[in-house]
Order: structure tokens, then sequence, then C-alpha cells
């Protein structure tokens, strides 16, 4: 099993590393510029997520879906994950990871575009898409189709599932003193109930919570910021320094040089928004819009939405190593993010417990739907997607009873296969990405309505 967990890691760490990263910053820079920058349209996007048309065909609202997409890509990882890249990059690794994200609003949008495009409608008249749907219809590749969910369901059960509870009993047992069988128990209780009433009640539970995980974390960032405002201003400038030093200086902040930062920042940046991943398109296609082009505006405030969280965590995270370098160091990624909100008086760890509670619940509720449609596509058949709802109900329990190194890697190198088909697939398809965005947001026909969205949606 040592021999076993040493091979995913190597395997995890090298697909995570030049390979994927080529791949993917390639994609969000070939779409930025082949769609003009799409990101400028960034007020445009927030004006139609507010928008509500109940007459149009679709299973949620738009906002619905953005919530959902949001509670699975807001989670631990744009906290701790933050955190590890400032410790291995250095500050400038927060510049990388936030001009990753600029980038990637643009592959956000596309795939989100091209999972309306194809998705399909079944029997009972629900709608389903993703990448699966879309290199099935779009390119004819069932074979590619069926590896990004096999992969997909595997990446489910760890990203989605087993660390994300983990982290929620570790995070209650340091704060509460909570045996971590207890919690994983109400954890699994509280997730099946939200489960058992399938998309419409994982709708629900994001929409009401997302927001209030984000104001609550938001606060204590702006807590923080406030309690080191004379150094904002030399953490920004460390942050952006650093992003650009050629080489390692001798010590100090500075001390991690531009390759370093660039690595590890861009690396933290295309795994924290999901751009390219594949998983978020696959609630998107639910969405009730006019026309695919609308509902990839609003899929990528979902990205800027990660941006600015991401952005927030390494400033504190840097102002407060400078504020208080005996309480906040950056060789222990483990616990700089606890030391950071320990500078809030009596509250701090109770704001952080929330929000690592929150996020991580939040993405357990949204990978399992990301897995149900993956098992849905590739067996079609109710009594298996039963057993999986059993299964994944029963992991979350056990996965807050112990240590998860190699399920974070395995999963974490699921997600990585999972972006090759799905980049594959939306780079052949960007004639049809950049048709539908100059027929209804360059002519400024965005309110039109495209049959195949509405009544067109073609049945299995």
């Amino acid at each position: 099993m040592q021999t076993f967990a040493q091979w995913i890691h190597a395997a995890d760490t090298f697909l995570w590393g030049p390979p994927l990263l080529v791949l993917l910053l390639g994609t969000h820079l070939f779409y930025t510029f082949r769609l003009k920058f799409i990101q400028r349209h960034l007020g445009t996007a927030f004006s139609v997520l507010i928008e509500r048309d109940k007459q149009l065909n679709g299973n949620v609202s738009p906002l619905a879906a953005l919530s959902v997409a949001l509670a699975s890509t807001i989670g631990t990882g744009n906290v701790v994950g933050v955190a590890t890249a400032v410790c291995l990059g250095g500050p400038g690794a927060v510049f990388w990871c936030m001009i990753t994200g600029i980038f990637g609003m643009s592959t956000k949008y596309a795939e989100s575009l091209l999972a309306v495009k194809f998705r399909v409608r079944d029997e009972r008249g629900e709608v389903h898409g993703g990448p699966m749907y879309t290199i099935l219809k779009g390119l004819g590749w069932r074979w590619m189709a069926v590896f990004f969910c096999v992969i997909g369901a595997v990446a489910v059960m760890g990203t989605g599932n087993l660390v994300q509870s983990n982290a929620i009993a570790g995070i209650v047992k340091e704060t509460f003193s909570v045996p971590n069988w207890i919690t994983g128990l109400c954890i699994a209780l509280m997730a099946g109930l939200v489960i058992l009433g399938g998309l419409q009640s994982i709708a629900k539970v994001c929409t009401c919570l997302v927001p209030l995980m984000s104001i609550i974390y938001l606060a204590g960032c702006t807590a923080l910021l406030i309690i080191n405002g004379q150094f904002l201003g030399d953490a920004a400038a460390v942050i952006v320094k650093s992003a650009f030093s050629p080489a390692a200086a001798a010590g100090g902040m500075l001390g991690y040089g531009f390759m370093a930062a660039a690595r590890y920042g861009v690396a933290r940046g295309l795994f924290s928004n999901e751009a390219g991943m594949g998983s978020e398109p696959i609630v998107a296609a639910t969405a009730r819009t006019r026309n695919a082009v609308r509902q990839g505006l609003v899929s990528y405030t979902g990205t800027f939405c990660t941006i600015i969280i991401c952005g927030l965590t390494g400033l504190v995270i840097v102002s407060s190593a400078l504020a208080a370098p005996e309480l906040v160091s950056l060789k222990d990624r483990s616990i700089v993010t606890q030391a950071c909100f320990s500078q809030i008086p009596y509250c701090g760890k109770y704001v952080l417990a929330f929000a690592i509670f929150a996020f991580a619940s939040t993405t357990l509720l949204g990978w399992f739907y990301y897995g149900e449609q993956c098992i849905r596509f590739l067996v079609k058949n109710e009594a298996a997607v039963a057993v999986y709802k059993g299964v994944y109900i029963i992991c979350t329990f056990l996965g807050a009873m112990g240590s998860l190194s190699l399920v974070w890697d395995f999963a974490s190198f699921a997600n990585g296969l999972m972006v090759i088909p799905n980049v594959i697939s939306i780079l052949l398809l960007s004639r049809i990405v950049t048709a539908e965005t100059k027929k209804y947001l360059w002519s400024g026909r965005l309110a039109e309505n495209d049959p195949e969205c509405t009544d067109g949606a073609i049945p299995r």
C-alpha cells in the first residue's frame, strides 16, 4: 500500500506539473484572445444572473445553478490551498493565482456554453449536460465521454466526499473537541437528507448557504485586513515584487523567486477555480436560460468570485506575516491560516471553523450531483443511482475517521485526468463557441431565445 501511495503521489505530481499547467493555461489564453477578452462583459454577466424567467426550460434558475457550482468550487482549497501556495511559492504566488483565475474565466465561459448547447432531456422532462454530452454529441466520441464519466465518478468520492468530511471533522475536533465519529455521523445524516431530495434540494441548500458562508468568511478577512491595516501597502508591494523577482533573494519575504511563485500560484489558481476541469458545466447545463451564451456568462461570475476569495486570503496571510511574524510563519503551511485568524479577538477561530465547515459541506453536496450525473450517463439505471447515493453517504461518515493523504492524491490525480478530455473537446469545438458568442453577445441579441436551449432539447 505504501508503494502504491508513492506511485499515486508521483503520478499526481507529474500530471499537475508542466503538462497540465501548459494545457490549461494555454486554453485560458487561447479563449481569452479568441473571444476578444470576454472578461470585459462581467457587468452584463451579473445583470443576467439576477434575472428570473420561469417560462424557460431547465431544472433550476441560473442563480441556483451557480450556487451549486460555487458550493463545489469554493472549498477548503480556496483557504488552505492558497496558504499552501504562499508557503511553497512565496507571496508572489498570490499574484499568479489571481492572474490565472482572470484568464480562466474565458475557459469557464466556453465549457459552460457548450454544456448548455449540447444538453439533453430525459423521459421525465429533466435536462442533463456536461462534458460527457459535449464530447458525445459535439465530437461523436463515446469512448472519451465514458472515460470522463468513469474518472469523474472516482474523483467525486475523493475530492467531493472523503477529504471534505475529513476536513470538517478535523476543524470541529480542534475547535470544539468533538470526536471525529460523532461529527462524521452528523455530516452523513445531514448530507443524506439533502442528497435524497435531488438537485432541487441541493440547490436550495446551496443557494442559502453559499452567500452566508462567503459573507462570514469575507467579514473575517476584512477584520484581519483592518487589524493589519498599516502593513497592507507593504504586503501588496511584496506580492507584486516577489511575483517578478528573477531569482530567490537571500532570505526574507522575497526568498522564493519567480519560478516558484509562478509554479505554485498558477497550479493553485488552475485547481481552485476548476476552469477547464469539466465539473461545473454539469450543473450549468441544468439552468433555465434563453441561450447558451447567457449561462456561459453566469458561470464565469463564479470564477470571478473565487478570484476575490483567493486574493483576499493571500493578502491576509502576507499582511499577517508582516504584522505578526512571531505568530504567523510561512514555514508551516498546516497552521498558517489558523494563526492568521487567531488575531481576531475572541471569535477568530470560530469564524474560520464555520467557514471551513460550510465550505466543505457545500462542496460535499455539489460534487455529489456531479458524480450522480456521471453514473446516470454510464448506466442509465435508477437502482444503480440509488446504490451510488448509499455508498456516498457511507463514505461521508468514513471520511471523517482517519488520515486521507492517499485519497487526496488519488482524487487530485483523477481531477487532472478529467481535464484532458474536457479541454480537448472545448478546443476542438471552439468554432461553435465563437459562433454563438457572435450571434448573441457581440450582435446585441443576448435576450433572444435559442430553441435548442429552451424548447428543443435533444431527447436521449
